[in-house]
């Protein structure tokens, strides 16, 4: 079964999250409330998510101080954030919503389906990179065990079927950079494509160097 993503939406007033909620639920993954700032912060504290949603007038923390708490922490730091406001003052208001570390800036009333379009591209982006974290975990486990056993004979199967499940992993994540191209996405969706895409080549150099005859197993592998 496919692990669903976590979608962190945070707003003071239940009726914007009510209207989140109802954009979103055709997305079909985890979509996780947060009434302030500080709630949001707790819930990052044991969970991970593929992106969050930050509205920018809180009472209390508001929401450029709550993403700099999200950006300060190492677990959270890569978490992109599209910040949301019911008000626009302008460039300067813009650029500091930038500055806090957003990805994006929406002002509402939004566009449903370019909102909806723009989680879609971080989610998706947040699946592959679990499935890559996943084969390398695989790969290390079988390294280990070889070290331990020094056996010789399995771990071609293996590594064929990592090959393969790699090429899918490969397959999937250039028809996103294509995807993203045509789009003319944002630019923060293009480099983070493009961050999955150098851990992918990573992993495929590693279990290139782990063919018989190409030389040592222990290529270093992606985090």
């Amino acid at each position: 079964m496919v692990q669903k993503a976590k979608i962190l939406l945070v707003d003071d007033r239940p009726e914007n999250l009510l209207a989140l909620e109802a954009i979103l639920s055709a997305l079909d993954q985890t979509l996780v409330r947060a009434s302030s700032g500080e709630e949001a912060l707790k819930a990052l504290l044991t969970d991970d998510f593929a992106v969050i949603l930050l509205d920018v007038q809180m009472p209390g923390m508001d929401g450029f101080e709550t993403a700099a708490h999200i950006k300060r922490r190492e677990r959270t730091r890569d978490i992109p954030i599209i910040f949301l406001t019911a008000i626009n003052h302008g460039p300067h208001h813009t650029f500091r919503g930038y500055a806090a570390g957003a990805v994006d800036y929406i002002s509402k009333p939004f566009d449903p389906w370019v909102l909806r379009a723009k989680v879609t591209v971080f989610v998706d982006l947040y699946m592959k990179n679990c499935k890559l974290r996943e084969q390398a975990a695989l790969l290390r486990l079988q390294l280990e065990g070889d070290a331990e056993t020094g056996a010789g004979g399995e771990p071609a199967g293996l590594l064929a079927e990592l090959s393969a499940r790699l090429a899918a992993v490969e397959e999937q994540a250039e028809a996103l950079s294509k995807q993203l191209d045509d789009e003319s996405a944002d630019a923060a969706a293009v480099a983070t494509a493009a961050h999955l895409e150098r851990k992918l080549t990573g992993l495929r150099r590693a279990l290139d160097a782990l063919e018989p005859g190409t030389g040592s197993g222990a290529a270093a592998l992606p985090s």
